[in-house]
């Protein structure tokens, strides 16, 4: 049953094809030169619902822009396409109609006087029945492969290409994955608001506190007296840490001042004497600001825990759309991404950007990690 319908809604579009093929191959042969893209989607759009109406098919129109020409193309080849599809089925429909109407006129005049029409012909007879019934059945068939034919380059020419439904779904992941870094940057900055201003302003008032304590009461009993002492040391302590941490979240001077006056200040705090120059005439956005000053931070760290260096470079800058950081040091080399996970956290870093990191770390040294990002804005 579902066959049989399926070969009647086929029949049905190729017979009323006509009419609508040949509008858009007038529309197109008139207008489509002037206003291509509106003419192509425009045409397009009325044997996509064709298809979606009789033969449950949904075509997926291509992106904006994209497709233009094969529309236009698809619109004219819809046009006497649609008319030898239609004369093929309508042939064998006629002809299984002449036959039905001459069986039926047999029996309407049993006798044929003149002998010329043959009803007394058994074989005669039968011969145009099976071959009225096989023009039937043929017709049906035709439509159902003519209407296949029409929609498979209807697939290929009306809806996007694989390479364009993959352009569009990397373009809707990159920024997917953008809008995931820009809000995962913006949690660490409130993050690191909320340390500053909170836990980290409780420490300094208890260290602030344990302090004049320590002070105040210096003739109290030698245990007390060193319990303050110890918990004065660990407030401080708890503080330089978190100092630290905020520093390492997100620091309030990148934003402020941007990636001269942030890279400063860890180059000062760096146990390896390191040579900053940045040439950033104009700012990149925040998250790429975030990123290049982590991979900095990062590399500052790493090279101060294993490379046995005396000295580091650093160089940042800005190249038309692309953002530059070369780091550089005289130490021992053979730093492998494959042995831990400092090298392979900058790469990921660097890689949700859709930014480049390279790698020269010969055994013996030097090692340089130069890291490309994009930065339009």
């Amino acid at each position: 049953m579902r066959a049989l319908l399926r070969a009647w809604r086929s029949a049905v579009l190729v017979v009323t094809g006509p009419p609508i093929g040949l509008a858009g191959f007038v529309v197109i042969a008139l207008t489509g030169a002037f206003w291509p893209r509106v003419i192509g989607s425009f045409v397009a759009g009325w044997h996509r619902r064709r298809y979606a109406a009789l033969l449950g098919v949904r075509l997926v129109p291509p992106a904006p822009g994209q497709g233009v020409r094969r529309q236009l193309a698809f619109g004219l080849l819809a046009g006497p396409l649609s008319v030898l599809s239609a004369a093929v089925v309508i042939v064998c429909w006629s002809v299984a109609m002449l036959g039905a109407t001459w069986l039926s006129f047999g029996w309407v005049v049993p006798q044929d006087s003149t002998g010329w029409l043959h009803y007394q012909d058994s074989l005669v007879t039968t011969l145009v029945a099976i071959a009225a019934s096989l023009m039937l059945f043929l017709g049906f068939v035709a439509a159902r492969q003519l209407a296949q034919l029409e929609l498979l380059l209807a697939g290929r020419m009306l809806q996007a290409s694989r390479v364009e439904a993959l352009s569009v779904r990397v373009d809707a992941l990159a920024e997917s994955r953008a809008e995931v870094v820009d809000a995962a940057d913006a949690e660490r900055r409130r993050i690191e608001r909320d340390l500053h201003d909170g836990a980290q302003q409780r420490l300094v008032s208890l260290a602030m506190n344990l302090g004049m304590a320590r002070a105040t009461l210096t003739d109290s009993d030698p245990k007390v007296t060193q319990a303050l002492a110890d918990a004065h040391d660990e407030a401080k302590l708890a503080l330089s840490e978190l100092r630290q941490l905020v520093r390492g979240l997100h620091p309030a001077v990148l934003d402020d001042r941007g990636l001269d006056a942030a890279l400063s200040g860890i180059a000062a705090r760096s146990p390896i004497p390191v040579r900053l120059t940045v040439d950033v005439p104009n700012r990149p956005s925040r998250t790429i600001e975030a990123v290049a000053y982590f991979v900095v931070a990062e590399a500052l760290t790493n090279v101060a825990k294993h490379a046995g260096a005396s000295s580091i470079t650093v160089k940042i800058s800005r190249a038309g759309s692309r953002l530059s950081v070369v780091i550089a040091d005289d130490g021992r080399g053979g730093a492998d991404p494959a042995r831990g996970t400092g090298l392979r956290g900058l790469a990921q870093r660097v890689g949700s950007v859709d930014g480049v990191l390279r790698l020269s770390s010969p055994v013996g040294g030097p090692t340089t990690i130069e890291v490309e990002l994009p930065c339009e804005s």
